[in-house]
């Protein structure tokens, strides 16, 4: 039984929406065999009632409350540097004086990271080995974010997919291992980050399927809802889940209801659209109208999937494995998703959910189940069979036990290692490089500096450094642009990383270091 700290950015509790899904499966199944000291934000009111809850399914619980108006303030002030916006939002004295202490009081034999801004507390603890499950590539989807936007929020999204891409980088390669959800996913961060493409492993989503469970005596909430809609309540359901505060989902069924759903209704004016999720905003609400309607949070969202005549994923913009098409597909019902979405998943396209892409194939899939209710139901019996037989969450969270053992396999970048101890002042970590790595980039190091500091910091701090190592600091801005040209690309990589990453580094040989304000500079011998 080993001593872990398990880090999320979100209360893994109740598991009603994908990242909570995923989080608080990976909580189950570590609490199983070992201690787990959790570590989380509970960032919505309506979750505090949950907290007694997730006590018990941990040793020790910490949670710092965020409110998100004012982590947006907060993240904000990263558009004066190059950092994350995404790292200052999560970012918390208590929760980090919580792990400080955490780390005094136990030893700690593990720190699992779900979700990459939690990284920066782990971060704290260099000493201690990192799991990190990114579970998608999240630099990825800002930056695709950025194409469906206009500016100003295309610049800012493009902004934030390069400064998260650069500390994700930097996370992996300090990490004992990486797990994204797809092996897609894991290669495309492969290709990012090419230098830690040897870390990096797959963990695909699983379902609860005795939960999400077709029952013949669970009620129909549409009839309930619709006593108006003639004596026999002759509606069909069409049903999107998702949390209704999510730019993908809000995206999605905006897109449905402007562009696939008149088509729809003219052929079948019966049709009703249920959008089910929490906390929908304006521009969802206003789609509601006499063949839309906008739940909000629901109970239990199993009676709206069971009894929906299709469940539709219309995303535009998704990565991995989307949770709310499993569940549909463990309730056997017929799923129409977006094509990328079912690449994801380890499904027979046509047979055991329907793919498409356009509005036209969105209407041709929706109006083959609609017409033909046999072959929907044979479609939603083979999804369920295909969930039972590929998405047991225990059979994919055994892939990270390895790894938590004190003598777990670890692969070592090719280029360099790290040496990560706890000097005084938070924490470090230490590069150390092969002499010829060294030796090609020293004279481009030396370059930046003829004879004198350039520095943005505290000359007595320099003084300090030069005192005990005979080196010069140099900005490692100014050093990143010259170093892209380099031989070693890893290294460019890394100065990047840290730059945008905010990460403190003591220098051997060619390094990285911090000035005497805290601001990173590149070491030149």
């Amino acid at each position: 039984m080993a001593n872990l700290l398990y880090l999320v950015h979100r209360l893994p509790y109740p598991p009603n929406k994908g990242d909570k899904v995923r989080s608080y499966h990976l909580l189950k199944h570590l609490a199983a065999q070992h201690q787990v000291f959790l570590g989380t934000f509970v960032d919505d009111p309506l979750d505090e009632v949950h907290v007694p809850t997730v006590r018990t399914l941990c040793t020790e619980l910490q949670v710092a409350r965020l409110h998100p108006r004012q982590a947006k303030l907060r993240s904000a002030l990263a558009l004066l540097g190059a950092e994350a916006l995404t790292l200052r939002y999560y970012r918390d004295a208590g929760l980090a004086q919580w792990v400080d202490r955490l780390a005094q009081r136990h030893a700690i034999d593990a720190v699992v990271v779900f979700s990459s801004a939690m990284a920066q507390y782990a971060q704290r603890l260099p000493q201690i080995p990192m799991l990190v499950d990114f579970v998608d590539v999240d630099s990825a989807k800002w930056s695709e974010y950025a194409g469906k936007h206009r500016w100003p929020m295309s610049w800012l999204y493009r902004r934030e997919g390069q400064s998260l891409l650069a500390y994700e980088r930097l996370v992996a390669m300090q990490a004992r291992r990486s797990f994204f959800v797809t092996e897609k996913e894991s290669a495309l961060f492969g290709q990012l980050a090419p230098q830690c493409a040897a870390k990096v492993d797959t963990i695909s989503n699983g379902v609860d399927a005795e939960f999400f469970a077709p029952d013949a005596g669970r009620p129909s909430p549409f009839l309930a809802a619709h006593a108006n809609a003639g004596a026999t309540g002759a509606e069909i359901p069409i049903v999107f889940t998702g949390a209704m505060d999510y730019w993908p989902n809000i995206d999605a069924v905006v897109w449905f209801v402007s562009d696939i759903w008149p088509t729809l209704r003219r052929r079948w004016p019966q049709l009703r659209f249920y959008i089910v999720g929490r906390s929908p905003p304006a521009a969802v609400q206003s789609l509601a109208g006499d063949s839309v309607l906008v739940t909000g949070t629901v109970p239990d969202v199993r009676p709206y999937l069971q009894h929906a005549a299709v469940v539709v994923a219309p995303l535009r913009v998704a990565r991995g494995i989307q949770n709310k098409i499993l569940e549909a597909m463990a309730m056997a019902r017929p799923v129409v998703a977006a094509q990328s979405c079912v690449a994801a998943i380890d499904a027979q396209a046509g047979q055991e959910l329907l793919g498409a892409d356009s509005v036209a194939d969105y209407v041709t899939a929706v109006a083959r189940l609609l017409e033909n209710t046999s072959e929907a139901d044979a479609i939603g019996a083979a999804g369920r069979q295909r969930v039972l037989a590929s998405y047991s969450w225990a059979a994919h969270l055994s892939r990270i036990d390895r790894y938590l053992s004190p003598s777990a396999p670890s692969s070592s970048n090719k280029s360099a290692t790290h040496e990560r101890s706890p000097p005084t002042g938070g924490p470090t970590w230490r590069l150390k490089q092969r002499h010829g790595d060294a030796c090609a980039n020293r004279g481009l190091a030396q370059g930046l500096a003829p004879g004198r500091d350039r520095h943005c910091g505290d000359p007595a701090a320099v003084s300090r450094d030069r005192a005990g190592h005979g080196h010069h600091l140099v900005p490692v801005r100014d050093f990143h642009a010259r170093l892209c040209g380099a031989a070693d690309r890893g290294l460019a990589d890394l100065a990047q990383a840290c730059a945008t990453g905010g990460v403190d580094a003591p220098a051997h040989a060619l390094g990285i270091a911090a000035d005497g304000c805290g601001r990173l500079c590149l070491v030149a011998g």
